[in-house]
C-alpha cells in the first residue's frame, strides 16, 4: 500500500492497541500524540450542557467507582486483551511525536509537512476544522459506540445498559467538524462475557474496530469509499453519574 497515513492520538491504551492492530498491515508513517485535556476544563464545558448536579455524579463515579471497577478487573483485561489478540506496548518512539495539541500549528505544521493521504484519528480531542481543511487527506475514525444512535461516550455501556445489544458496537465514520457525526462507512457488534465490565467493553470495541479500519483504508486506496445511510436515531451519550452507575448495576446487572 502506497498511502501515507499518520495518525492523531491520545495517551489511552486504545490508541496503542489500534496502532499495532493497523501496524501489522499497514506502515503508519507518523503518530501526533496529544496531551489530554485538563479534567477541569473538561468538567466546566461539560456543566455548561449538563449542569453541575449530573457532573459532581460524574466525578463521583470518577473517584469512587472507576478505580474499584478497574482494581477488580485486572485479570479479566488481561484475559481480554490476550483472547482478543490486543497489543498493548508502548508505540515506537521513531514513530511519535508529542504535541499539546492535535489542534495546535505544531500538530498542522507536522501534517503540512507529510501531506498524508489518510488521517486516523483515535482517542483525541475533537479535531477542529482548521486541521481538517489543513491537508488533503481523508479523515477516519473509530467511535466507540453505534452511530447516530450512540454518540459521544461509553456507547457500548449506554447499550447494554438500555438492552439494546444489537447496537452495542464500534463505528468507523468519516470525521467532520460534528462529534461522531460524519458519514459512516462500517460497523461491527460485540459480546462481551459476563465478568466484563465498564472498563473493558472499549477493548471488545477496539478490537472490532482495526478490521474495520483496516477496510475503510483500503476503501481509500481503492477510491471506493461508500457510505452507510443511518437508520437509528441520533443521540449523544456521557459519562453515568454515580448513582445512574449504580442503579443500573443494581436493577439491569450492568457493571
Amino acid at each position: 500500500m502506497s498511502l501515507k497515513i499518520v495518525m492523531l492520538t491520545g495517551p489511552a491504551v486504545s490508541s496503542r492497541f489500534m496502532y499495532h492492530g493497523l501496524a501489522a498491515d499497514l506502515d503508519i508513517d507518523l503518530v501526533l500524540r496529544e496531551t489530554p485535556v485538563p479534567m477541569k476544563t473538561i468538567m466546566k464545558n461539560r456543566a455548561k450542557k449538563l449542569g453541575w448536579i449530573n457532573v459532581i455524579g460524574q466525578i463521583g463515579f470518577g473517584i469512587l467507582v472507576l478505580p474499584i471497577l478497574r482494581n477488580s478487573s485486572k485479570k479479566q483485561k488481561t484475559k481480554v486483551i490476550a483472547k482478543l489478540g490486543l497489543n498493548q506496548n508502548e508505540i515506537p518512539t521513531e514513530k511519535l511525536i508529542d504535541v499539546a495539541s492535535v489542534n495546535s500549528k505544531e500538530s498542522i505544521d507536522v501534517l503540512q509537512k507529510i501531506n498524508p493521504d489518510v488521517v486516523i484519528v483515535n482517542g483525541c480531542r475533537i479535531v477542529s476544522k482548521k486541521v481538517l481543511t489543513a491537508v488533503n487527506a481523508v479523515f477516519l475514525n473509530t467511535h466507540e459506540g453505534i452511530t447516530p444512535r450512540y454518540r459521544g461516550i461509553h456507547g457500548g455501556y449506554w447499550a447494554l445498559v438500555n438492552r439494546d445489544l444489537e447496537n452495542a458496537g464500534v463505528t468507523v465514520h468519516l470525521v467532520d467538524k460534528g462529534v461522531d457525526t460524519g458519514g459512516i462507512l462500517y460497523q461491527a457488534r460485540i459480546q462481551p462475557e459476563k465478568n466484563d465490565n465498564f472498563t473493558t467493553y472499549p477493548y471488545y470495541q477496539t478490537a472490532a474496530g482495526i478490521p474495520l479500519m483496516q477496510k475503510a483504508i483500503e476503501d481509500v486506496e481503492k477510491n471506493s469509499i461508500q457510505k452507510i445511510e443511518p437508520k437509528l436515531e441520533s443521540q449523544i451519550w456521557y459519562h453515568p453519574t454515580i448513582w445512574g452507575y449504580l442503579w443500573n448495576y443494581l436493577t439491569k446487572g450492568v457493571k
